[in-house]
């Protein structure tokens, strides 16, 4: 890590060990290993975590993190190819095996109240003079007819 101030958005030690295991280094056999990288993913998610709890936009983020458009860009893209799910999926299971529980929920239940049906009720088909087969919402205002 840097050598900056750090965020309350900032990922602890514990936090980092956690998730570090989805994003590899690469140590490829034949030494070839590419650019190296400016910046490390550990970081790349701090600005991004950084941009969830501010609420703010992505071009306003402190300089001192990432470039904004590489958080954007990781952000994306690990959107579009799962990643997000699969480090969600993961600590949900930690979570489970945390508190003695199977690491996979085996069973769901849904009560009436869990079901939302819609409120005001159907529409009801009413017939004018003018035209024929409107539908009309029963809650329709009166000042509209």
């Amino acid at each position: 890590m840097m050598d900056r101030q750090s965020y309350s958005t900032d990922l602890t030690d514990a936090q980092w060990a956690l998730v570090e295991a989805h994003f590899p280094g690469v140590n490829r056999p034949d030494g070839r290993n590419g650019r190296p990288r400016e910046h490390s993913y550990r970081e790349i998610l701090n600005g991004i975590l950084y941009i969830t709890r501010a609420g703010c936009a992505w071009h306003l983020m402190p300089h001192d993190l990432p470039p904004w458009l590489t958080c954007y860009h990781y952000f994306n893209l690990w959107s579009r190819n799962g990643k997000w799910k699969q480090i969600y999926d993961a600590l949900c299971q930690a979570d489970r095996v945390r508190v003695e529980r199977e690491p996979t929920p085996s069973a769901a239940v849904l009560d009436s109240q869990s079901v939302k049906t819609t409120e005001k009720g159907g529409a009801v088909l009413r017939t004018t003079s003018v035209m024929t087969g409107i539908k009309r919402s029963k809650d329709a205002s009166v000042t509209s007819s």
